[in-house]
């Protein structure tokens, strides 16, 4: 299968981190709620029963999301990151021109996008407008509100 999600380590670790516990202590945890939920006795009028498996339901349902996500993710290799120009992990060093100052952001897939960490997703208007970009290269964004701004790339890093 051809592996499409790009995700930096730090955030595939994190997947798989959070896909162990959930099979394992998430599991055991849901499993023991429906054990003490049906000593309650009749199970069409236990609220602690119905309760119990609708935590299961979404708990395989996290599991079945984040299984999916890894099975087509790959960690970036930033070792094999180029500086010429912005792809997925680079960090970017941009100057708004409407707002006339810098910014820095590393572009990421869409599933790590975190406007406080200044992650942003490759799908976004701005980092799609910049990708495959090089150094003092001037891009023009449509924003979401219809308006448009440039951007200058100052500085492109791993």
């Amino acid at each position: 299968m051809d592996k499409s999600i790009p995700l930096t380590q730090a955030k595939f670790d994190e997947f798989t981190r959070r896909l162990r516990k959930l099979e394992t202590d998430g599991r055991t945890e849901v499993a023991e709620a429906i054990k003490l939920a049906k000593e309650f006795g009749d199970l069409s009028e236990n609220a602690e029963y119905t309760s119990a498996k609708e935590e299961q339901e979404k708990l395989e349902i996290e599991i079945a999301t984040i299984s999916n996500i890894l099975s087509n993710a790959y960690p970036i290799d930033t070792s094999l990151l180029k500086t010429s120009s912005v792809g997925i992990g680079n960090i970017v060093t941009i100057h708004d021109a409407l707002y006339n100052e810098d910014l820095t952001y590393q572009l990421v897939s869409s599933y790590e996008a975190n406007s406080a960490q200044n992650k942003i997703s490759d799908q976004s208007p701005i980092g799609k407008a910049l990708l495959g970009h090089k150094k003092n290269d001037i891009v023009k964004v449509l924003l979401p509100s219809g308006d448009s701004n440039e951007f200058k790339i100052l500085r492109i890093s791993k």
